[in-house]
């Protein structure tokens, strides 16, 4: 989970310990259960073919690839079903599956029921990911939420109000004044939860393409569980002029539930793959995703720095694969830069996506963003934007300055989705080297800054031949 998240998860248990709900726990629902992820061989046999897409792709999705000229391959297949009904004929349940990994992610309560399935020849591998943990603290209720502003919140003097500043220090304005607002433009927010984002009278206009949840189990609503999702899609999404502008209030939005609020596993890494491919069926452009990883509630699945490296972590083989599909992946450095840690997370060491840090109002690196390289040598962050403060909604309606890595990466994925709809005959790793390109920092890249804050203008005109 990124450091903004726990952070926001102490702020919870503050407000708890005020209500009276004191270190309360209750136990785990269903009792004591495991998931594994299950490796298979192959896709011998699968009903599905290349030769017809539509089969499990949306049209959007076919569209998006055959502008960009990308064709489809094996990992585009489906898991044979086959394999899937005789997994679970043994008797443990499917609860998730990743065709780009060709992994099926099954729970059961008894270690011993794994033995039936690693006799399977379509096995090739099997990994715990997750064991249940005894208690967990209680859910908490729906928050309550303002309907207006308060008056202070209000920066009469601009258009963008208390956003001015973390779009204009992108060129956004300039790249808005031209009337590239992210219409046309599909993006896809992975995150842990949207408290209120179907009832904040700002949000409720955001067009709103659909949303689904991944974590094991499910959420009875996406839209009771934690705020970060809605402080992420109010720095794109809102449009109120004079108050708050987002950078993509035209683009149409898929929120995404994948990150689990309760434990830190292995398993959240195949719920994230889960959601990446899901936004590429349905054809979403852009991703954004303020998630990350390095250690876990079993250390001994913790993360080395050496594995940093874009393909040992599912996560990062995954989004290293979007590209490939089409998609622009903006992702959070982290904010361990004051940590042990301090380096990224994954999967911020990933190819061929923006990997974006934090920076002051006056383009320093925030000290907790979290640095590079990649344990291959990449440099990373890409990209810093304004995390130190950035201005965001809150679940209760309220607009705040907030800190992390999680708020300076929409602010980034939003010009993003301005920028391709200005060229929307680019590629997906066109745009990202665009973005690079334009960075203040592009002729000396370092591990710190990256290649400096974008101007999405000079991109714009850069692609354009100007």
């Amino acid at each position: 989970m990124s450091r903004s998240i726990s952070i926001i998860l102490l702020l919870f248990a503050a407000v708890a310990v005020c209500l009276g709900e004191t270190n309360r726990k209750v136990k785990y629902p269903g009792g004591k259960t495991y998931m594994f992820r299950v490796i298979l061989k192959d896709k011998h046999g699968t009903p599905f073919s290349l030769s017809r897409p539509r089969d499990f792709l949306s049209a959007k999705a076919i569209v998006r690839r055959s502008r960009q000229h990308l064709g489809l391959d094996s990992t585009d297949l489906p898991i044979n079903p086959a394999y899937v009904n005789a997994i679970r004929s043994t008797g443990v349940e499917v609860v998730g599956h990743s065709k780009w990994n060709n992994s099926v992610l099954v729970r059961g309560r008894e270690l011993g029921m794994l033995k039936s399935v690693a006799l399977l020849k379509c096995v090739k591998e099997i990994k715990k990911v997750w064991t249940s943990p005894d208690s967990v603290s209680p859910t908490p209720p729906r928050a309550r939420f303002h309907t207006e502003f308060n008056r202070w919140d209000t920066v009469g003097q601009n258009r963008y109000g208390v956003a001015f500043g973390q779009i204009s220090m992108l060129g956004g304005d300039k790249v808005h004044g031209h009337g590239f607002r992210g219409r046309g433009m599909t993006i896809a927010i992975l995150d842990g939860g949207f408290m209120n984002a179907d009832m904040i009278p700002c949000l409720k206009e955001v067009n709103v393409a659909g949303v689904a949840d991944f974590v094991v189990p499910r959420s009875a609503s996406v839209f009771k569980e934690m705020d970060h999702g809605t402080k992420v899609l109010s720095a794109m999404a809102v449009n109120v002029p004079g108050t708050f502008v987002g950078t993509a209030p035209d683009a149409g939005y898929w929120l995404l539930r994948c990150e689990d609020s309760q434990t830190e596993s292995l398993a959240e890494e195949d719920y994230w793959a889960a959601a990446a491919e899901f936004a590429d069926s349905v054809g979403v452009d852009i991703i954004s995703s303020s998630l990350g990883f390095h250690a876990f509630d079993n250390p001994n699945d913790n993360y080395g720095y050496a594995q940093l490296d874009g393909r040992t972590a599912m996560i990062s083989r995954t989004a290293s694969m979007l590209a490939d599909k089409g998609i622009v992946l903006v992702n959070s450095a982290g904010n361990d830069g004051m940590a042990a840690w301090k380096k990224i997370n994954v999967p911020a060491d990933a190819t061929d996506i923006i990997t974006v840090g934090a920076c002051t109002p006056d383009r320093r690196n925030a000290s907790f963003s979290s640095i590079g390289p990649t344990a291959d040598g990449r440099v990373k962050p890409d990209v810093m934007a304004l995390g130190s403060p950035a201005a965001v909604i809150t679940g209760r309606g309220t607009i705040i300055k907030d800190v992390g890595t999680s708020f300076s990466t929409p602010v980034v994925a939003g010009l993003v989705a301005c920028l391709w709809q200005a060229l929307p005959g680019k590629t997906a790793k066109e745009i990202i080297r665009l973005v690079r390109d334009s960075s203040d920092n592009v002729s000396t890249p370092d591990n710190i800054y990256g290649y400096g804050v974008p101007d999405f203008w000079k991109a714009y005109r850069a692609g354009r031949g100007k």
